[in-house]
């Protein structure tokens, strides 16, 4: 069975070339292109790992880990990989202290990220 991803981004490039890539890869992707949208997607749907940008409209990345994480719902213990601009020391302790697995900083490369995803998600690439 294709494990699936919920990919949480508000720029609509980044979006589609994360979806095409990991889709390539075999993963089924949700897309949100807010905050919001994605606690609707995590309260409702079932994932097996979560990639968020830090700088959304609506919810933060760092804002939606914290709720998934206190939400206790069946994506709570889901790993949460964060995409961010943002790489000084203090924002990566924010990621960890809100519950990030993997913090990625931009620009990063799409195989590199591939990677990332396989791990977490328990996949050898194909």
């Amino acid at each position: 069975m294709k494990k699936k991803i919920l990919i949480a981004e508000d720029e609509m490039v980044l979006r589609f070339l994360l979806t095409e890539t990991l889709e390539d890869e075999g993963y089924d992707i949700d897309e949100a292109e807010d905050g919001r949208l994605a606690m609707d997607s995590l309260r409702y749907g079932e994932y097996d790992l979560i990639i968020l940008d830090y700088m959304m409209p609506e919810a933060t990345g760092l804002e939606v880990c914290r709720w998934l994480r206190s939400e206790g719902g069946r994506n709570a213990d889901k790993p949460v990989i964060l995409l961010t601009a943002k790489a000084e020391e203090k924002d990566r302790e924010q990621a960890i202290q809100a519950g990030v697995t993997r913090f990625v900083s931009k620009p990063f490369s799409p195989v590199e990220l591939t990677e990332i995803v396989h791990k977490l998600a328990g996949e050898q690439p194909s």
